[in-house]
């Protein structure tokens, strides 16, 4: 038996309601509820909360933003268009590192945001556009569409995990109060333990020898190391 439930409409295809006289319209909700997002996590953003900080009745919200899903789909199309997409300069590598640092500055910005993409599709105006430049810089590589397409998803599954896991760690360390000294300082013990064992030299070594490289400089390299293994694969294809 089929299921002949009718798919919900996509926020974007609704048409907004003009707010009534002093009543919050559309942009103010969603502004509110990105302030509160990025202070108190995803978690904080409801109709009820935010009709309190507006003053409003609940009820009324939902006028203008009829769920919750909707009030996501907005926030996230909201803080994508911050700031404009770059301007390329016509040359692939340095057009697909504007594209990843663009979208990793975002996420930086709203913590949140990185959660909420996920498998969340991104069919506002400013998401597309930011979307169709992707494309564009990776269309200077490659005039297969199907490539520029795979190559816009890798760069952007490197930036999406590279950047969870730099937030991740700066949430710990706000979450235990300790600065990455302090935290050092308390683990010392027992890295030394762990190096004196002498079970795991490679680890030992790194401690010991490697450069503590800062987020920045190590989502420069791994940037690059994606770039180099796309073009390396289209050379060797062709």
């Amino acid at each position: 038996m089929t299921n002949s439930a009718k798919p919900p409409a996509l926020v974007w295809s609704k048409q907004r309601r003009t707010p009534r006289r002093q009543a919050p319209g559309v942009e103010q909700i969603v502004r509110t509820a990105i302030g509160l997002a990025d202070g108190e996590g995803p978690d904080a953003v409801s109709m009820r909360r935010i009709a309190t900080e507006l003053e409003s009745g609940t009820a009324s919200l939902y006028r203008y933003v009829a769920s919750r899903d909707d009030l996501l789909d907005l926030m996230i199309d909201a803080v994508r268009g911050e700031v404009a997409p770059p301007e390329l300069a016509g040359d692939w590598r340095t057009d697909l590192t504007a594209v990843a640092e663009h979208l990793r500055d975002t996420m930086i910005r709203h913590p949140w945001l990185a959660s909420e993409l996920t498998g969340r599709p991104t069919l506002g105006a400013n998401s597309l556009r930011l979307h169709d430049t992707s494309l564009a810089a990776a269309t200077e590589l490659t005039a297969d569409i199907t490539e520029a397409a795979a190559i816009v998803d890798t760069v952007h599954a490197y930036v999406f995990g590279v950047t969870a896991a730099q937030l991740a760690e700066e949430q710990a360390q706000r979450r235990t109060g300790l600065t990455e000294d302090q935290w050092r300082e308390t683990v010392a013990p027992y890295i030394r333990e762990v190096i004196e064992s002498n079970e795991y030299p490679h680890f030992a070594r790194r401690v010991r020898d490697a450069a503590d490289a800062d987020a920045d400089e190590r989502f420069e390299f791994g940037l690059g190391c994606v770039l180099d293994g796309i073009a390396a694969r289209l050379r060797d294809r062709d």
